[in-house]
């Protein structure tokens, strides 16, 4: 039975409304370790590796991404995460590795360049252009724009009618994203919240297949968290496939398909958000290999002493 299909408020012309109930049906057959082939995947990256110095601060074997799925990618701070994201979309270059897109090499492909492809991000820091309105943030997002080119730029009949038609998106995104009463503000007047929608709502402007949130919660307020959870989920019901690093874990188990861990760069454990959160090498990663060991007397007398020697030694060397 075919999907079914219908005009998406995001501006694209059809919704495959089957794609995400399909792509979480065909996660329940995956093998829940690193690395594990899934049935469709949107990107592969093999051998992918990032050094700073003597640190090595990416070192993932091989990764895959199940498309039309919402995959978190979660890890302690320094796991390695946003580095990833940066080297996939073009925003740093790898030491080492390869990863395809809809089955295209990215390997030295600009940022741009990848965006146009259809694979767009946002930042955990937002980068709305603070002195325009939200209106001309959201026309500035549209690709393929004819008033680009100098000479075309100076003629509008060659660009009027494509403004227009842009315009009209960006407005019908904003009011999905409740920004409508926005639009002719300043960027820059936004809340934080708000900002984080605003680069969510020009991403769509792209008409993206996969998007991915770095830290879409970081520093928004309660009130507006579940406006954004809301959005994110409906990325996905609208036939996108959402990629997303995050801390907050209530939202991880809430909007999560398949969860994807890394650890000191490496990608140390996948599978459903419950499936993950009981893995022991995720709680070893997050709270330290011997959190759970029960000390006898004797080791515990002996870690308190070091702990004193050593207070005593830096009270002695500050003097």
């Amino acid at each position: 039975m075919p999907a079914d299909t219908t005009a998406p408020a995001s501006g694209s012309e059809y919704v495959d409304r089957g794609r995400a109930a399909e792509a979480r049906k065909a996660l329940a057959s995956v093998e829940h370790e690193p690395g594990a082939p899934k049935p469709d995947p949107i990107v592969v990256a093999d051998e992918v590796t990032r050094q700073f110095g003597g640190l090595k601060a990416v070192d993932v074997a091989h990764v895959e991404i199940q498309r039309g799925a919402i995959t978190a990618l979660i890890g302690p701070n320094g796991a390695g995460k946003t580095t990833f994201f940066n080297l996939l979309t073009g925003f740093d270059r790898p030491n080492t590795g390869r990863w395809t897109f809809n089955g295209k090499s990215l390997a030295g492909m600009s940022a741009y360049k990848v965006a146009r492809l259809g694979m767009v991000r946002t930042f955990q820091l937002t980068k709305v252009l603070a002195k325009l309105t939200v209106i001309e943030n959201m026309r500035i997002g549209a690709t393929g724009q004819s008033g680009e080119s100098l000479a075309r730029a100076m003629f509008p009949f060659f660009w009027r009618a494509q403004e227009k038609a842009n315009t009209e998106r960006a407005g019908a995104i904003l009011q999905r994203f409740k920004l409508d009463a926005k639009r002719d503000d300043f960027a820059g007047s936004l809340s934080g919240g708000q900002r984080k929608l605003l680069e969510m709502a020009r991403a769509l402007m792209v008409e993206p297949e996969l998007i991915m949130l770095d830290e879409p919660m970081a520093g928004v307020n309660p009130a507006l968290k579940q406006s954004l959870l809301g959005h994110v989920k409906s990325l996905r019901e609208d036939g996108m496939t959402v990629f997303f690093v995050e801390h907050d874990m209530d939202m991880v188990r809430d909007i999560s398909d398949w969860v994807i861990v890394m650890a000191q760069g490496q990608v140390i454990a996948e599978g459903p958000p419950d499936s993950v959160m009981a893995d022991q090498r995720v709680i070893d990663a997050y709270l330290g290999s011997h959190h759970d060991q029960v000390l006898d007397f004797e080791e515990e007398e002996k870690i308190l002493q070091e702990a004193q020697e050593e207070h005593v030694k830096n009270e002695e060397e500050a003097q």
